[in-house]
């Protein structure tokens, strides 16, 4: 579960998810002058969106409407993945966004699946355990045969976790009986197919990136986590663990927030504390030695490491030329705003971007895709060790790409002049080249690549 920090907009900025995925990819597409303007039309859209509407009848004997989103962005390089996630604010621009981003995240990270997205909206903190199954069961149902295990397979995100994946499972199971359906979902509990290591992947893979862009001096005075005073937004699923795994590694946590507020200690928070704080008020904000802050204030402390782990659209135009952190990596999807990422790109503050960041939920949810498919099971070590692989690999090969792009600029920028008379081009790019704009078009390229080489049927 994800906490949702109440940050409001001081400015006209564009904050829909969907329009913000769309400006990130553009700008990638500047560095990509010979991509044939086809191809970049048929990836900006999504190969298939699905509204859907069911009634359930609640705990408290009342019948509610519900409204289902599932988007398949891309199968290009595979099946779709992509999460399914409750909360009362899902709209079908979001979850196109998502998947969208979903498709470029697998491509980053090198794992043979296109991008998916699902969400239903509601409220689950007003609503039963039974409540929660129901929808399941009837928006999967709705679904129908638009999910399977090898063409749009869902798994845990925002408000959702195992338990609500078996509820998947078994809906589906039941409507496709006589198969080996345990691939048609991941994010499931162990003793139903799970894999280990998947709750805490995500953070895993941020702490594995993260180490691997330390380690190649992105912050000259800084080579590892050990001593790095780091802030984290956001106190759910993906927040608890990246606050465990950094201090770990030597890292001191001076600050975090949920959607109530933010602390903050100097000397380095206590996980224990703050869990059992939490579970007595319901909130991080008030512990003991600590000081109270507001999520404005958390996220403009001065750091080492800010990770934003809850929500988008969290560092925009109003507070990027605040951000006082030597390192952004975005733990939630889109966080960081377009505006706000060229502001911080001036500013000189590197972000390492989601769809790199937080890839290690979808590599070991592609993990439990493969051990279900072939009726094994690995254990915790294999996994970590694959994951640490994949994220590794990953990260230096954005880090490649970027630098190749900085090298090209002058020639990518001719070849878009040479263009523009014969048709409209993306804005030309400008410097630096960030770490986003280098995984939009390392993943772009995958993509293409595939498309280019399966041909565009019929």
């Amino acid at each position: 579960m994800s906490e949702s920090p109440e940050i409001p907009n001081t400015t006209d900025e564009d904050l829909n998810p969907y329009h913000m995925a769309q400006t990130q990819f553009d700008r990638a597409t500047g560095y990509l002058p010979h991509l044939k303007t086809g191809l970049i039309d048929f990836f900006k859209r999504p190969r298939r969106a699905i509204t859907v509407e069911f009634p359930v009848l609640t705990e408290d004997g009342g019948v509610r409407v519900f409204t289902g989103h599932r988007v398949l962005h891309s199968r290009v390089r595979g099946p779709g993945k992509g999460g399914l996630r409750y909360h009362p604010d899902v709209t079908a621009d979001e979850v196109r966004a998502l998947a969208s981003w979903m498709t470029w995240k697998c491509a980053v990270a090198d794992v043979p699946f296109g991008g998916a997205k699902g969400g239903v909206a509601c409220n689950p903190k007003e609503l039963d355990e039974a409540d929660l199954r129901h929808i399941t069961r009837r928006y999967i149902s709705e679904l129908g045969d638009f999910i399977g295990p090898h063409t749009d397979i869902p798994a845990p995100d925002v408000n959702t976790n195992a338990q609500t994946m078996a509820w998947v499972y078994d809906t589906y199971d039941a409507l496709h009986p006589g198969s080996n359906n345990l691939p048609v979902v991941t994010g499931k509990p162990l003793d139903i197919g799970g894999s280990q290591g998947r709750e805490e992947a995500t953070a895993r893979g941020i702490l594995y990136a993260t180490q691997a862009v330390l380690d190649s001096q992105i912050l000259p005075e800084r080579s590892s986590l050990a001593g790095a005073d780091v802030v984290i937004q956001g106190w759910g699923n993906v927040g608890t663990h990246v606050f465990e795994l950094f201090r770990e590694e030597g890292a001191r946590i001076i600050a975090v927030g949920d959607s109530q507020g933010g602390i903050l200690n100097k000397e380095g928070l206590d996980k224990a504390e703050i869990e059992e704080h939490r579970r007595d008020t319901g909130t991080v904000v008030g512990l003991n030695g600590t000081i109270t802050i507001t999520n404005e204030q958390l996220l403009e402390l001065p750091c080492d490491i800010l990770v934003p782990a809850a929500l988008g659209g969290q560092i925009r135009r109003d507070n990027a030329p605040r951000i006082s952190a030597e390192l952004v990596v975005e733990g939630a999807n889109g966080p960081t705003t377009p505006s706000a990422d060229s502001i911080l790109a001036e500013r000189g503050i590197p972000v390492v971007p989601d769809i790199l960041a937080n890839a290690g939920g979808v590599v070991v949810s592609y993990f439990e895709w493969v051990q279900n498919t072939e009726n094994e099971q690995w254990d915790l070590e294999e996994v970590h060790r694959k994951l640490h692989l994949r994220m590794t690999r990953a990260t230096h090969d954005v880090l490649a790409k970027q630098s190749e792009l900085q090298q090209r600029l002058p020639a990518i920028r001719e070849a878009l002049e040479e263009t523009r008379s014969k048709h409209p081009v993306p804005e030309v790019p400008h410097q630096p080249v960030t770490l986003r704009s280098a995984a939009y078009v390392l993943a772009i390229e995958r993509v293409a690549s595939v498309a280019l080489a399966r041909g565009i049927w019929p």
